[in-house]
């Protein structure tokens, strides 16, 4: 229950602008400069672990620095397309159905990051097959950087006073109200006056940071990525315990709710849980080809 002194407790939120730039009738949001960092750093993060022939098996890299400047815009249509159709499936459908034009409106929903993750799977399968590059490698590689990607966004989430959590009485919680989010909702603050976790911030820690920092254990000190598939399907596991833990903690989207008549399963901890086979999957298959070729 909320008290007065919960309530002195509350952590102002922020009152940024979602628009970093404007040039006229211009205008660049927080939401695509994280876009345009995650994929710019995690390019130059990829070539980095191209360059280091110790990493991989044979002591050589299975792909250059000109296959990840070919693939950097592969990569981009992939996370966009898969992530904003992902999101439309997933969550928006019937809204979409009655009015196709929503489809494009990226501001009413946003993204997926079950869908980004389809499209960029999509893009990386037919990129290998063009380039004749080891699809695990590939994935690998992608993998590892994912974290950079899944850091920014959160935080641009975060910016925009959007994905809120739960209402809590925690001494961190905030209310997700500021004149930035009211005026660009029409007068009105979507997240109500209650305080509420700011999930955003939990996700960027632990889909971001620690889980950024556990794959580059594996790939640097545990050479994982001389077995291939073993750092995607660590990635893959790991997203999925994350986003399940988080959820629990984060308000479900409006027009879903819970699932199934409960007050705590929602779509995210459902597209999730499938994610937990697919990396155990990866990671044992991994490990039978690494023991096949040193039988």
């Amino acid at each position: 229950m909320l008290t007065s002194a919960n309530l002195a407790s509350i952590l102002p939120f922020p009152d940024i602008d979602p628009i970093a730039v404007s040039l006229g009738p211009l205008s660049i949001h927080w939401y695509g400069l994280a876009y345009v960092a995650g994929i710019l750093l995690g390019w130059f993060y990829a070539r980095r672990l191209v360059d280091n022939g110790r990493l991989w098996l044979n002591d050589t890299a299975p792909m250059t620095r000109q296959h990840l400047d070919d693939f950097i815009l592969w990569v981009a249509f992939g996370i966009v397309l898969g992530g904003r159709i992902g999101y439309i499936l997933f969550y928006d459908l019937d809204p979409v159905l009655a009015n196709p034009i929503r489809a494009i409106q990226v501001w009413n929903g946003g993204m997926s990051f079950h869908g980004g993750l389809i499209g960029t799977t999509i893009a990386m399968f037919l990129f290998a097959r063009r380039n004749r590059i080891p699809v695990w490698s590939l994935f690998d590689i992608v993998a590892a950087v994912a974290p950079i990607g899944l850091f920014f966004g959160r935080i641009a989430n975060f910016i925009n006073g959007e994905l809120w959590g739960r209402v809590s009485d925690v001494p961190w919680a905030m209310v997700f109200c500021s004149p930035h989010v009211i005026a660009a909702h029409n007068g009105v603050c979507p997240a109500g006056p209650d305080p509420r976790h700011p999930s955003q911030l939990y996700e960027a820690g632990i889909e971001g940071i620690i889980l950024f920092l556990v794959l580059f254990a594996l790939t640097r000190w545990a050479l994982a990525l001389k077995k291939p598939g073993t750092v995607s399907g660590i990635f893959v596991i790991g997203y999925a315990f994350s986003r399940i833990f988080v959820e629990f903690f984060r308000q479900p989207d409006e027009q879903l709710g819970y699932l199934l008549g409960t007050n705590w399963l929602t779509m995210g901890m459902v597209l999730s849980l499938p994610m937990v086979a697919i990396g155990l999957w990866a990671v044992i298959r991994a490990r039978q080809a690494a023991a096949r070729q040193t039988a």
